[in-house]
């Protein structure tokens, strides 16, 4: 079983402003302030070269983007993108985790509901695979 097992929770308005303060703190980082040195960039270019015309913010957002995904298009290694679930884990783990998270989330009532969804959803696999033994 996973020991570290990392669970982000987002409660009330609070959690939900400081959520949409990081995702807006991450856009501006990567997208945003690469797009304003690339627009920045090319303006000075432009100034130098009179058939250059000069470029706004959006354009130099979507100028960062043409050359990040020239960068990865045109570089040596290969991004190989694989999709798979992660490690099963086996019915008695699932079990203790999900005891784990009954105790830690006494009251809340939407999370109990999901917790029992997914104990029915486990015993109806259990069911059917006592079934399908049975019937070979």
């Amino acid at each position: 079983m996973k020991k570290n097992i990392n669970v982000i929770q987002i409660r009330g308005i609070r959690g939900l402003i400081i959520a949409g303060m990081v995702v807006c703190c991450l856009f501006a980082g990567f997208v945003v302030f690469p797009g304003l040195v690339a627009m920045l960039v090319w303006n000075f270019i432009a100034a130098h070269i009179s058939q250059i015309p000069s470029i706004g913010i959006i354009q130099g957002v979507l100028l960062w983007g043409i050359i990040v995904g020239s960068y990865f298009v045109f570089r040596k290694e290969k991004i190989v993108v694989c999709m798979k679930s992660s490690q099963e884990l086996t019915e008695e783990e699932l079990k203790t985790v999900f005891a784990d998270i009954k105790k830690q989330a006494q009251d809340d009532k939407i999370l109990q509901a999901m917790l029992k969804a997914r104990e029915t959803e486990l015993k109806l696999k259990e069911s059917d695979d006592e079934h399908k033994t049975r019937q070979e």
